[in-house]
């Protein structure tokens, strides 16, 4: 095991579309964490950003933005992009800090004060880049990819857009209990049946919308805690940021094809005559699989799960990626109720992207701060009775993984 590092505050900016600059998203959800934590800015050693590409200059130095915000006080200053990964890659280059003796505690702030519509890749020719060319080549929005991975889902295991629906009836009924959530009311199947067609057979209530918003976790060592007086604070147990192995006989956005340089003797081989293709699983499984190996844990010990729900039809996958149920079986576990709020396994009791839409940097540390606040028993009424051990994921652009494991 890696070693854990606590999880001593939480603070968000609520979810919204406000007009504003991710710098002030950012900025209050990081004075919330210090005052969950009962620290003073100045305490804190390390700020780790989790970057924006679409923020101007500053988002592409997140971290000394966030501590030029905060008022310069000497913190060391780290900088993290990762697409949708980025708020798990923030956490973990902060734990990495932690355990390496360089800080004693360390910020993590990620925000974002994302476009309309939906996201656009940078300007400019960059044949290299497999994001540019599922857009230019292909075509491929990210509601086009979420619907092609519907069909998948509908023609391969049976699932239907009443099942994608029901997801959306889940998660809103969560979100309407979370004062930061963007969106706070309760749906019914009906009404999602009825909202327009945006990529077949996906609806616009079956889509996460783009939002602005911002997320904040003051993590420390443990030592560090108990002079702190946490005796027992909720800790970071696993991180995992793998990568996809070739081959990647699934296609995740967005890619469009997979290098078959492991599996080969080239210039660029690194394994010989290794059979990568032994592996089994895919990508987004294997994300989870590695968080399992290092916090000693399985999907049976969850008490609860925070999953990236870009589309409903997504959030059915991860269920089978987190090895919550079999191959085919997301839908069956849906109906059944066992990943609602009371059920065997809850998922995305915090409203998911459903509830809040994306602000990319934000997105997995708000996911880790739905956990604390689980862990902690201060859901208030989503709380998930008992809440002990608690996993997120998502990934990013570029075979990014993400997954955190928090217990208690």
């Amino acid at each position: 095991m890696t070693g854990d590092v606590a999880v001593l505050g939480a603070g968000m900016h609520p979810w919204g579309k406000w007009g504003r600059g991710f710098v002030e998203y950012g900025r209050a959800a990081a004075h919330e964490a210090l005052s969950d934590a009962g620290l003073d800015w100045r305490d804190v050693g390390s700020v780790v950003g989790a970057a924006t590409v679409r923020g101007g200059y500053p988002g592409y130095v997140a971290g000394t933005t966030f501590a030029r915000a905060l008022g310069w006080q000497g913190a060391r200053a780290t900088s993290v992009y990762a697409a949708c990964a980025s708020g798990a890659h923030a956490v973990d280059t902060a734990r990495a800090q932690i355990l390496a003796g360089l800080a004693d505690v360390v910020l993590v702030v990620g925000a974002d004060a994302a476009p309309k519509g939906f996201f656009r890749p940078a300007g400019g020719d960059r044949p290299d880049d497999p994001d540019w060319l599922r857009f230019r080549v292909l075509g491929a929005t990210n509601p086009v990819y979420f619907g092609l991975y519907a069909r998948r889902r509908m023609a391969v295991h049976g699932d239907t857009p009443e099942d994608f629906a029901r997801v959306k009836v889940k998660n809103a009924a969560m979100g309407a209990l979370n004062p930061n959530a963007r969106y706070r009311k309760r749906v019914t199947v009906e009404e999602v049946a009825a909202s327009p067609v945006v990529a077949d057979p996906l609806r616009l209530l079956d889509i996460c919308a783009t939002s602005d918003g911002g997320a904040a976790l003051v993590l420390s060592g443990m030592e560090f805690a108990r002079r702190h007086g946490a005796a027992d604070p909720v800790r970071i147990r696993a991180v995992s940021t793998v990568t996809p192995r070739y081959p990647s006989t699934v296609l995740d956005l967005p890619d469009i094809a997979t290098d078959p340089a492991a599996g080969t003797d080239g210039d660029t081989d690194t394994g010989g005559d290794t059979d990568m293709a032994g592996t089994g699983g895919t990508f987004r499984a294997s994300i989870a699989r590695a968080a399992y190996e290092e916090a000693g844990v399985g999907p049976g010990d969850l008490s609860l799960a925070e999953v990236y729900d870009l589309s409903t039809a997504l959030e059915l996958q991860w269920y089978e990626d987190l090895g919550l149920c079999g191959e085919g079986e997301a839908a069956a576990l849906l109906r059944e109720g066992a990943t609602a709020h009371g059920g065997r396994i809850p998922v995305n009791v915090s409203g998911g992207l459903c509830s809040f839409g994306e602000a990319v940097p934000a997105q997995a540390i708000a996911q880790v701060c739905e956990l604390t606040r689980q862990l902690r028993g201060t859901a208030g009424d989503r709380q998930v009775a008992g809440a002990r051990v608690g996993i997120t994921a998502n990934q990013g652009l570029f075979g990014h993984g993400s997954s955190v494991i928090a217990v208690r």
